[in-house]
């Protein structure tokens, strides 16, 4: 079994009266992409921070490619790449200019500058725009700019903080793509982010922070899990056929919540549904529509939320 890329061991960090992690410890196996979520304040920044050496933890170990962040900083940034909430790209240069500029800086020579720019600007569509000052680009444009930056030196592990804030849907959508395909080449990502469907769709594995502790992890499945199973929406066609399925739940030990001609009934397995179904028949209630929903990450955040405000 390899070892983890990522290996955390009670981590916390301390400015003076505040504490902004609070003991954290995770794994993250190579090739993988994890997801930390968590609400304004909770640690995410100041995780992916420590991760990259930006700063130092107050106590505990954290260990980025092997290498330890406090005694090896400079063995880790030449393995990692970074992608923060604000692009960081220069605006008088060109796209082409800035990838040169990092390229040459890492130690590339020129022609492996000219050939790793241009192997970037082609992956994330930017030929047309390659010879622009990026001060010209759109907001998308300039996201996958400041990552194709953070790729120049082919890392072993991409931090993205919040990399999608303020995009809008399309451009969100074909940030999603790249991340897709460098995590289906062995990239190790870590992905900071408030958008649920982000983490959902991406993540092989996601921590919920709260209060700079981790309050929850598993897969997406797992956490959705947690939830209970699915729910039916059934839509029915008249107030009597309304009545005759709540009393067909009811038999059938569910319950329903009831909005005009619809009803929600949480499912408990995967034999309810059948059941359900049998059971309308035989009560003469037939459906004029019925859909089977899986909880969402959405619910599974708002859960969280629900219960620390109750404790």
């Amino acid at each position: 079994m390899r070892p983890p890329v990522i290996a955390v061991t009670d981590l916390v960090k301390k400015y003076r009266e505040v504490t902004a992690l609070a003991g954290i410890s995770l794994a993250v196996a190579p090739g993988t992409v994890l997801a930390v979520l968590g609400h304004n304040g909770a640690g995410k920044t100041t995780l992916i921070d420590i991760l990259s050496t930006r700063i130092r933890p107050s106590s505990g170990t954290a260990r980025v490619c092997g290498h330890d962040v406090v005694r090896r900083g400079r063995a880790i940034r030449r393995r990692i790449g970074v992608t923060g909430q604000f692009t960081a790209v220069d605006d008088a240069l060109s796209g082409r200019g800035n990838l040169l500029l990092i390229a040459r800086l890492l130690g590339a020579k020129p022609a492996q500058a000219r050939a790793r720019a241009a192997e970037l600007i082609a992956s994330f569509g930017l030929e047309d725009a390659a010879d622009r000052p990026a001060g010209t680009y759109s907001g998308g444009m300039r996201r996958r700019l400041d990552l194709a930056a953070g790729l120049v030196g082919a890392p072993e592990v991409l931090f993205l903080d919040e990399p999608t804030t303020g995009l809008d849907p399309v451009s969100r959508a074909a940030l999603w793509n790249v991340v897709e395909e460098l995590a289906a080449r062995g990239t190790t990502i870590v992905l900071t982010t408030q958008y649920l469907e982000e983490a959902d769709r991406l993540a092989d594995h996601v921590v919920v922070l709260g209060l700079g502790r981790i309050t929850v992890s598993g897969t997406p499945a797992q956490l959705k899990a947690r939830l209970g199973s699915r729910t039916a929406t059934l839509t029915l066609g008249s107030e009597l056929t309304v009545r005759r399925a709540v009393d067909a739940v009811s038999r059938l030990g569910l319950s329903a919540g009831r909005a005009g001609l619809t009803l929600t009934v949480p499912l408990r397995g995967p034999g309810d549904i059948t059941m359900l179904v049998r059971a309308l028949d035989a009560a003469e209630a037939p459906l004029r529509d019925l859909t089977v929903t899986e909880p969402t990450l959405d619910d599974v955040y708002l859960s969280l939320h629900t219960a620390a405000a109750n404790s």
